[in-house]
């Protein structure tokens, strides 16, 4: 029996959605990207999850899209696989609980654009980052959306434009990476940030997420009218008077979410 391309696997209140097509480069084809969804779809359904891991098996995070469904490929089938990719990109931004890219070695294109995606990422000091599409005359414009909003306009357009990998230690210094840390190391340090994560206020979390995003492609006086109506709601909820009231009492909060 074959193994599922995407698996789903617990670790207390943290999903792990696990990468499992490494003979493949975990290349992000239809058939894996509607796994992911359906993944995503239970992840979304399940209360109890707090937080998310994306990791994968073997030494590629993910090479991007597999080329073999692009080349020859008819208007639609490309449109689909195009829409396809973009709504599980978004239903990761849109999912009420972060999501932290665990990067163990090579993540390329679509599987760039994947470790972008995610609300953090941490990487093993030889993991590596590139959109190198322009090399094989495919701009990597569907994964620019994602890496453009994690690093400043003119190193993106570089990653895009040469095609060239930059190492873990520089995707960390330009905003990409979170934190780079050694290969031995990487899931421990990952379930760590999962934890504490984890360990807040599921709906305090779920709203800040919600209105982080909102906010960050408006203007200033716009963005300050989410953040405020943000807190308002935020002030509201069971589990703001239960913490502001543990901190007053000076006690551990008991969340509800």
């Amino acid at each position: 029996m074959a193994q599922p391309l995407v698996l789903l696997e617990r670790t207390g209140a943290i999903a792990v959605l696990v990468l499992n097509h490494p003979e493949k480069r975990n290349a992000l084809s239809r058939a894996v990207l509607t796994a992911l969804a359906d993944r995503l779809r239970e992840i979304a359904a399940d209360p109890s999850i707090k937080c998310v891991i994306v990791r994968a098996v073997g030494p590629v995070f993910s090479s991007g899209h597999d080329l073999n469904e692009v080349r020859g490929a008819a208007v639609d089938e490309l449109e689909s696989l195009f829409v396809l990719c973009s709504e599980v990109m978004e239903t990761i931004r849109r999912l009420r609980v972060p999501v932290i890219a665990e990067v163990a070695g090579v993540a390329t294109a679509a599987g760039c654009q994947l470790a972008a995606t995610c609300d953090l990422v941490i990487a093993a000091e030889e993991a590596t980052f590139a959109t190198p599409g322009v090399k094989i005359g495919l701009f990597c414009s569907t994964p620019a959306v994602a890496v453009s909003r994690a690093v400043p306009a003119k190193k993106a357009m570089e990653m895009l434009l040469t095609g060239e990998a930059i190492s873990a230690a520089e995707a960390e210094r330009v905003g990409l990476v979170n934190r780079v840390v050694p290969r031995e190391q990487l899931s421990a340090a990952t379930l760590a940030l999962a934890e504490k994560v984890a360990s807040a206020s599921g709906a305090t979390v779920a709203l800040g997420k919600r209105a982080f995003y909102e906010q960050l492609g408006v203007d200033r006086p716009r963005a300050y009218e989410i953040a405020s109506r943000a807190m308002v709601e935020n002030a509201q909820l069971p589990d703001a008077d239960e913490g502001i009231g543990a901190f007053l009492e000076k006690r551990s909060a008991k969340w509800s979410t």
